[in-house]
């Protein structure tokens, strides 16, 4: 039997709020009977949301109450400063003390990385933590990172991307990673000088298959089960990708809303259609994790929906049950072993 899982939620991070985190989080203990959960914000809006539950979700339930809460608009430089009572900073605290195995936030970004690099510090062997987002594909998931963190890398930070996230994909998909460098051209020749110099750095690397460079084009294919960016295209094309899914699902509902009769044709249309819009729901891809520090961070959209933070959630249990940061530090210090 599986040791129970401990994971901090910010409850008051997101456009929404608790209206959104305590929900998500609700649902989340309910379909993981192994799981705790500390919601982390204000306990006069959280206890209306805990007052009907069932007393065995009650049990797996704590509160660890804070007023301050860091906004959208405060400078991740002065969170150190001023943000030290704040839902967010309280919540990666109870992650550096041992008392969770993970936390979740949909808030400041900068923030919470400013706040996890400071708390938690950076695992051994890595230089800077990355984001890294999940996105469809015609066969399985991909891991796409850096996705903000780092606008500006050079070579052997985009290899330490590789590591990282070769370590997550085959801790969720049970066996070794494809991994992909994003690249303008297959052309060997092609790209910046730091995106060369990290092929020869990954091709070089025994711990993962290196599949060579990816184009735009070939993303959402499956060549790659990791693909490694800097933080600037990486973000870019994550929110592009995103965009483009809205944009099928509206013109798929539109071609659909056009056919108005209950024949076994429009039924068949109905179900392709849900079945599709599943598989590239974007909520589903909800919950970007801070690789590289010691300890698991995941990072929600700020507006996303209860069904989209409790896929954040999800995405955090995996990591708190698979030990993640642990599995990259034996890796970088078998790699640096090997070297």
């Amino acid at each position: 039997m599986s040791l129970p899982k401990r994971i901090a939620i910010d409850a008051m991070g997101g456009d929404g709020g608790v209206r959104v985190t305590l929900p998500a989080a609700l649902r989340a203990l309910e379909l993981n009977s192994d799981l705790s959960v500390t919601l982390v914000g204000d306990k006069s809006q959280i206890e209306p949301y805990l007052d009907s539950i069932s007393p065995m979700l009650a049990d797996r339930t704590f509160i660890d109450h804070t007023l301050d809460v860091i906004s959208d608009a405060d400078k991740p430089a002065q969170v150190l400063r001023s943000g030290k009572t704040s839902s967010m900073y309280k919540a990666v605290q109870l992650l550096q003390g041992g008392r969770v195995e993970a936390m979740v936030s949909a808030g400041n970004t900068g923030a919470l990385l400013m706040i996890g690099r400071h708390l938690l510090k950076t695992i051994s062997g890595i230089q800077k933590p990355a984001i890294v987002a999940s996105i469809p594909g015609a066969t399985r998931q991909c891991f796409l990172l850096d996705v903000g963190a780092n606008p500006q890398v050079d070579a052997q930070q985009l290899f330490e991307f590789a590591v990282m996230g070769s370590v997550l994909a085959e801790s969720l998909q049970g066996e070794i990673a494809k991994v992909g460098l994003l690249n303008i051209g297959s052309e060997q020749f092609k790209g910046t000088e730091e995106v060369r110099d990290a092929s020869v750095l990954m091709d070089r690397c025994q711990a993962f298959d290196y599949v060579g460079f990816i184009e735009a084009n070939e993303l959402f294919e499956g060549r790659a089960d990791v693909v490694v960016c800097d933080g600037f295209v990486g973000n870019v094309t994550i929110k592009t990708s995103a965009g483009v899914a809205n944009v099928v699902k509206k013109l798929l509902s539109s071609q659909l809303s056009t056919d108005s009769t209950n024949s076994p044709e429009s039924e068949r249309k109905a179900k392709l259609f849900k079945s599709l819009s599943d598989q590239i729901n974007p909520h589903r891809y909800n919950g970007a994790s801070l690789l590289g520090l010691q300890g698991s961070i995941i990072k929600s959209h700020g507006n996303a929906t209860v069904e989209g933070f409790g896929y954040a959630i999800q995405q955090a249990v995996r990591e708190a049950k698979n030990a993640v940061p642990e599995l990259i530090r034996e890796k970088v210090a078998a790699i640096i072993a090997a070297s």
